[in-house]
């Protein structure tokens, strides 16, 4: 994937649905949540005009920045432009699937996580595959121009 490829998917996408959105453990301090980096990102993207959709089973009905976490995509009513995983790369070719049933434009697969059979799923449903990247660290080092190794963590 290109890097005009991947600004083209930035620039058309509106909506993410972000698999692996960290919940509160029983009994952690709830600032460790912000720390988290599938919120870091979540939030970072929403700040960018991104409206994104968490999804965590265990967490289904609590609000993270914002939005209520859903169980799966079945749960998303509106259409969903990138499905963003944060999970086990074993787990995707289940989640390229999913993608694929929801009409999602891209599967990105954050930094980190790969998977050939979840390539295949989306290449054949011409679904846009995306992989080992992340999603903010992409959109700074293209729209705002900066690398950054990971993002500040606020208090």
């Amino acid at each position: 994937m290109t890097d005009d490829q991947i600004k083209h998917i930035l620039k058309n996408s509106k909506t993410i649905a972000m698999i692996g959105i960290s919940s509160e453990k029983k009994g952690e301090d709830p600032r460790n949540l912000k720390r988290k980096p599938a919120n870091i990102v979540m939030k970072y993207m929403q700040d960018f005009g991104y409206k994104v959709i968490p999804i965590n089973p265990f967490a289904t009905g609590e609000v993270i920045n914002g939005e209520t976490v859903v169980e799966n995509l079945n749960n998303i009513q509106e259409k969903i432009d990138i499905v963003d995983v944060f999970r086990p790369s074993k787990e995707t070719p289940g989640f390229a699937k999913e993608a694929v049933k929801f009409g999602a434009k891209t599967l990105w697969l954050q930094y980190g996580i790969q998977n050939d059979e979840a390539k295949k799923i989306s290449e054949e449903a011409d679904i846009k595959y995306i992989e080992n990247k992340c999603i903010k660290q992409e959109y700074q080092r293209l729209f705002l121009k900066s690398n950054p190794v990971f993002p500040v963590l606020k208090k």
